[in-house]
């Protein structure tokens, strides 16, 4: 029984070791969490701090930048007339652009002056005026061939650059009929041919 007793006496011991250990662990923690919460609190407050005077150096850069430079976006008239010229060919009965029939032939096979028969004139509102010089289908009527190009050419120029077309002017270069257009067209690529196999 002395040793029950005494069994029992060092359990209590124990008991009221881990209890105090167990308080003791307590406090600890609750001491941790308020320095790591005043921590955390001070490294907002600094970070907000430095924050506030960087956004402030960082709108002022920001400012500057902008009484500096502005974004734009620009067109080469060689652009604007190679849309043109390329809507241009789209229209039904407009054969080629202004030049020879051999030359039309040339540059439907590949020619690298597409823009032959096209100048534009861009005006101080970003307006856009367009004069184009075409060989059309004989026989076809020029009035709707007009309208067609006008409203191709504005379409294009206005889905790929958003500028405004102040005006078209179109001008009938020549009248070819489509047998002679084929014609030209065939001796063209045969004569290519030729001097390819050479």
């Amino acid at each position: 029984m002395a040793q029950d007793k005494e069994l029992r006496e060092s359990i209590e011991v124990a008991d009221e070791v881990a209890a105090a250990e167990d308080e003791a662990m307590v406090e600890a923690n609750e001491a941790a969490e308020e320095t790591v919460e005043d921590v955390a609190e001070a490294v907002d407050a600094d970070e907000a701090d430095a924050d506030g005077a960087d956004d402030e150096d960082y709108e002022d850069d920001e400012d500057d930048e902008y009484e500096e430079t502005e974004d734009s976006l620009t067109y080469s008239n060689g652009v604007i007339e190679k849309i043109v010229a390329m809507a241009t060919r789209e229209v039904p009965h407009v054969l080629g652009m202004k030049g020879n029939l051999i030359h039309f032939v040339q540059e439907t096979l590949g020619a690298k002056d597409l823009t032959k028969g096209v100048t534009v004139e861009v005006t101080d509102d970003n307006r856009v005026i367009v004069n184009i010089s075409v060989i059309i289908e004989y026989g076809c009527y020029a009035p709707a061939i007009f309208e067609d190009v006008k409203a191709r050419v504005t379409e294009r120029l206005t889905e790929m650059t958003g500028l405004d077309v102040a005006g078209i002017n179109l001008r009938i270069e020549d009248v070819v009929t489509l047998e002679a257009y084929n014609e030209s067209k065939k001796k063209y690529v045969d004569s290519q041919k030729s001097e390819a196999t050479e």
